[in-house]
Parts: structure tokens; C-alpha cells; sequence
């Protein structure tokens, strides 16, 4: 196996592995029920949220059909992007998929295991974003972000 696939996966791993810990504190460690916030520092807080539908809270109007339509999303994407691993160059890139199949797998387990996903991480108080997200979902978007800097800075190849 090539060494930026091991990263890749090892880094999905990792976040898997944090994303769920962390959701395991935040529902039963922290005694933190729906709708009830605890400040943390300046305008962090967290708040219990189970979201149903997708990211900032879209597709919420069917539950049932998101919540196994979404987890085979994430089950498909992950797989393609874990292909696509397998044939990465750049370490930079590896990270970035590691953190987008990390993040979507972490997502799809709360959907499979608890009928939606565990929001938490709140920032509503700066005024710009309203939404409530978790480690998962931070992950896929650092893994973007990478992916379109990436994108955005790479040497363009010469069309022949």
C-alpha cells in the first residue's frame, strides 16, 4: 500500500475515533440535553442538536428516507474517495481525503446508530453562523478546504 493511502486512512481513522468519542462525552458524559446550552469561552457553546437531514440542516422534512439515503451517500463517497486514495501522489491531498472519509463515516454512524447526527459545537453568538456542527463535519470541511487550495495552487498541466 502507498504510503499517502496509509494516511489517508490512517487519518480517517483518527477522526472517526475522536468524532465518536466525542459525541459519547457530549450525550452521555455531559449531561447536556436538547436545546440547553453550556458556555465554554467567548461566543463557543455547546449545544445539543440531532440533525436529521444534511449540513446547516437541509433534507429534514423525511427522516427516515434521508437517514438511509444519506448514510449510503457517505458509505458511496467514502468508498471512491478511499479508491482515489489508493492512487494519491501528494500527501497534502491524502490528509484532505482522510479528513472528508473520516468526517463522512463519522456522520453516517450517528445516522446508522441513532436515527440522525450529533450536532454540538455552537457559535451562533458571533452573529454570522447560526449553525450547530460537530467533529465530523469540521473535518470534512478542513478536508474541502485543503482539496480546493490544492486545486486552486497546483502547477496548471499544459493540455496537449
Amino acid at each position: 500500500m502507498k504510503r499517502t493511502a496509509l494516511i489517508a486512512y490512517l487519518l480517517a481513522a483518527a477522526v472517526i475515533v475522536v468524532d465518536q468519542m466525542v459525541k459519547l462525552w457530549v450525550l452521555n458524559g455531559l449531561g447536556l440535553g436538547d436545546g440547553h446550552a453550556v458556555p465554554v469561552i467567548g461566543p463557543l457553546q455547546l449545544s445539543l442538536v440531532r440533525n436529521e437531514g444534511v449540513s446547516f440542516g437541509f433534507l429534514q422534512g423525511a427522516p427516515d428516507l434521508s437517514r438511509w439515503l444519506l448514510s449510503a451517500f457517505s458509505l458511496i463517497v467514502s468508498i471512491g474517495l478511499a479508491v482515489w486514495a489508493l492512487r494519491l501522489e501528494k500527501t497534502w491531498t491524502a490528509v484532505a481525503v482522510g479528513f472528508v472519509i473520516g468526517g463522512a463515516l463519522g456522520n453516517m454512524i450517528d445516522r446508522i446508530r441513532l436515527g440522525s447526527v450529533v450536532d454540538f459545537v455552537d457559535v451562533h453568538q458571533l452573529g454570522f453562523f447560526p449553525w450547530v456542527f460537530n467533529v465530523a463535519d469540521s473535518a470534512i470541511t478542513v478536508g474541502v478546504i485543503l482539496l480546493l487550495i490544492e486545486s486552486v495552487l497546483a502547477p496548471k498541466q499544459a493540455a496537449t
